[in-house]
């Protein structure tokens, strides 16, 4: 690693280069990069960006047009900045002493009243651990997202005390936001940074529909802001469904704002943009961070700045910060889960217990169950029709999303259609269809999914999966003149509604680093009741009902939130570890949790990680699965990356072992072998955080096909012992190709049970051989 001395020594030769006639000019075709210099060298901001700027001027040719080119220099949670650069100016600041990376920058994109109940948090009981840690008071949740509606009821202060202590953030005024009123003891800091996107974007900012400003004109940081950490708002419900008292995890824990996503392009969010945000946050206090953001597969490496996420995250966990990202929503394929790096908590999405169902009942008197989300009153018996086509392909017609209709043949009608897409766009653009033409309703046959999107302006439309869709369509092809009824939703809770990974939940396995498990955990984030900007066009009176692994985050976050309050000494790893080791595979109701998809099955650790996130075990785990920055170090040494980069990342000089370390002896709270050929032995340690006398024993279910053994089985703790470690040997029974199986690994003291997934795969190159045995 360079020391600062010889770093100042290279910008000294540069600058008296530069003055004998090698100015570089700034060229039109320059794009935003990120010069990445690791960890802080000292605590002197002013000095940090000095610095930057020097560094820039040997390569642009004076500090006048090195700041006319910054756009932002990093200068708390790491060091680097963001600047203006043609590809050879690049070039040549990637090749100085000290530069670990310089990239271009990067967009990103943007991925309750039962859901609390759900998961055990009711505030009517004395005894759950929103009672026990005060509700998050004191705790700082900062928020990445699209900024925020100030004036939401979900955001009063009412029963909150002074600001936190350890605060040292600030609340920037804008386009419609007065720092001074529009902040309180609730949102305590709201800053926005876009220098990133609009140097990128090259256009201004269009101030119609975006505010230059923390306020939110897309509703998205709002919905996120207030399912984390929104106050108590009484009676409130969308369309009439889901009547209630809406709170976010953590109803006292505070709220720092960071708009980091616009709309632009349909919402991008910048790599620089992020990087400054985690770089004040870090300087500011949080204590949590929650991202609904995420980028797209292929995965950049942990490393690589492209992802702003994975980089800036490791500096916040370094410093004591939880972090907590979406999986994404391009389930439910494999592979596609997103925030892949090991220090990050990772959401999956779960259903609930809650469900809106509304009856469709035909002319021939038999009655189906949709789902759906509109007012109003029943439509009596009104002819159904499905649009039939001519030609090659007879169902081209019936295409939700390329319905062409006319007001002859569907005027008065309800109109039956199958979508071939996931989203909401395919039933949107549907029901416009269907209401221009003068249609009465719409029926979307989908696939099986319990996600719910609303029609604009409350036309009735009700969603079906594509068997139920199939029948009416039978109905219609079989009868002269077709009927139906459509009858507003009720809204549904409890037994014998059962939990289930959504649909559009991005799966695992990892596709950057197979041995580490992801997604983590899962939260309910289908049909989210939470506040939003009077902007957003699905909105009614300020609250909304939302979808995604953006809806899932937050509640996370809401519950380390409590888990901060509760244990302020815990690091990252191991609120990381309680939530994991103590999800549910079962549902609350102890049914089983499935996985929707084609076919639905039941759920496993890529669907879902350690299972459906269980706040109130977490809160007492009894063991923990602890890592420290020198754990994350042999991750990066096993994954191959220089010492050198690892040394900036880190902020000290790093030497990776000349036997590489292997990732699955990462000390994580779950074990997935994406390749076992051979026996093989891996190491785990536990700190107790329970009884300081206690006994644990292992019981271990194995993944099919494999023989699994701990050693020792039996771990005992006492006042002076609070950590122990144990082996765990797999071997296969089998000599073949498979694809996963799943088990668990156990430890049990009579009142916790300390669970962790185990994945494997058997995988033999070679052809099996007799002769080997």
């Amino acid at each position: 690693m360079s020391s600062p001395s010889s770093v100042l020594a290279i910008l000294c030769l540069l600058c008296f280069l530069n003055g004998q006639g090698m100015i570089v000019k700034v060229a039109a075709n320059s794009q935003v990069h990120i010069v990445y210099l690791g960890e802080r060298q000292h605590d002197n901001p002013k000095l940090l960006t000095d610095t930057h700027h020097d560094l820039l001027a040997t390569i642009v040719g004076s500090k006048e047009l090195a700041s006319e080119l910054m756009v932002y220099s990093y200068r708390h949670g790491f060091s680097g900045f963001a600047a203006k650069l043609t590809e050879s100016q690049a070039q040549k600041l990637s090749e100085l002493p000290g530069v670990v990376r310089v990239i271009p920058n990067s967009l990103h994109k943007l991925q309750t009243t039962r859901s609390w109940d759900f998961l055990g948090l009711s505030s009517q009981s004395p005894s759950n651990i929103l009672h026990k840690s005060s509700m998050g008071d004191g705790v700082i949740i900062g928020v990445l997202d699209t900024g925020i509606w100030p004036e939401s009821e979900s955001f009063n202060e009412k029963g909150l005390g002074p600001v936190p202590s350890h605060w040292k953030g600030v609340c920037e005024s804008g386009d419609r936001f007065n720092a001074t009123i529009d902040c309180n003891r609730k949102i305590i800091g709201a800053r926005w940074f876009i220098d990133g996107l609009l140097a990128e974007y090259g256009k201004p900012l269009n101030r119609s529909t975006e505010f230059l400003s923390p306020r939110d004109a897309h509703g998205h940081g709002t919905h996120t802001s207030s399912t984390a950490a929104g106050s108590f708002v009484t009676n409130v419900s969308y369309k009439g469904l889901g009547h209630g008292t809406i709170k976010g995890g953590a109803p006292n824990a505070r709220l720092a704002i960071y708009k980091v996503c616009w709309k632009v392009l349909g919402g991008q969010c910048s790599s620089a943009d992020i990087l400054k945000a985690f770089d004040e946050a870090i300087h500011d206090g949080v204590d949590v961070l929650s991202l609904s953001i995420g980028f797209s597969i292929p995965l950049f490496s942990e490393v690589d700045e492209h992802d702003g996420i994975a980089t800036g995250s490791f500096h916040a966990v370094a410093r004591g910060i939880t972090v907590v990202c979406a999986a994404a929503n391009d389930g439910p394929s494999a592979e596609t889960v997103q925030n892949t790096a090991p220090w990050i908590i990772t959401v999956a999405a779960s259903t609930m217990d809650r469900s809106f169902p509304t009856s469709i009942t035909l002319g021939n008197n038999k009655t189906f169950l949709g789902l759906a989300m509109f007012t109003g009153p029943e439509i009596g018996f009104a002819s159904l029709i499905y649009p039939e086509s001519k030609g090659v392909d007879p169902t081209a017609a019936g295409v939700c999303q390329f319905l062409s209709l006319n007001k002859t043949m569907v005027a008065g009608k309800v109109v039956l259609c199958f979508t071939t897409v996931s989203g909401m766009i395919a039933i949107t653009s549907a029901s416009a269809a269907v209401k221009e033409a003068g249609g009465v309703g719409l029926i979307v046959a989908k696939n099986p999914s319990d996600a719910l999107y609303p029609c604009n302006e409350d036309f009735p439309c009700i969603e079906v999966d594509y068997e139920i869709g199939t029948r009416i369509l039978f109905y219609i092809r079989s009868t002269r003149s077709p009927l139906v009824k459509l009858r507003p939703p009720k809204t549904f809770i409890g037994k014998p509604l059962s939990a289930k990974v959504a649909y559009f939940s991005s799966r695992g396995p990892n596709s950057i680093t197979p041995a580490i498990l992801k997604p983590d955990i899962a939260a309910p984030g289908v049909n989210i009741l939470a506040a939003t900007s009077p902007l957003d066009a699905l909105g009614e009176g300020g609250y909304v009902m939302h979808s995604g692994t953006s809806m899932s985050t937050p509640h996370v976050a809401g519950i380390v939130a409590l888990l901060k309050a509760m244990h302020p000494n815990w690091s990252p790893a191991a609120i990381k570890s309680a939530l994991v080791t103590t999800a549910w595979r079962n549902g609350p109701s102890g049914l089983p949790i499935f996985a929707e998809g084609s076919p639905q099955k039941l759920a496993n650790p890529f669907d879902f990680g350690g299972g459906i996130m269980n706040p109130n075990g977490a809160a007492d785990p009894g063991l923990v699965y602890d890592i420290g920055k020198a754990g994350y170090m042999q991750y990066l040494c096993a994954r191959g990356y220089n010492n050198s980069a690892i040394s900036r990342l880190v902020g000290q000089n790093t030497k990776c072992p000349i036997k590489k370390p292997s990732i699955l002896d990462m000390n994580l709270p779950s074990i997935t072998i994406p390749s076992l050929k051979n026996p093989i032995t891996i190491k785990r340690s536990v700190t107790n955080v329970g009884a300081p006398e206690s006994i644990y024993r292992a019981t271990i279910e194995p993944p099919f096909g494999t023989i699994v053994s701990v050693n020792p089985n039996a771990l005992v703790f006492n006042s002076t012992v609070r950590k122990l470690d144990f082996m765990i040997t797999i071997s296969a029974i089998h000599r073949m190709n498979t694809g996963y199986y799943f088990g668990s690994l156990s430890w049990a003291d009579g009142v916790h049970v300390v669970r962790i997934p185990l994945s494997v795969r058997t995988e033999f190159l070679q052809p099996y051989d007799a002769n080997d045995d």
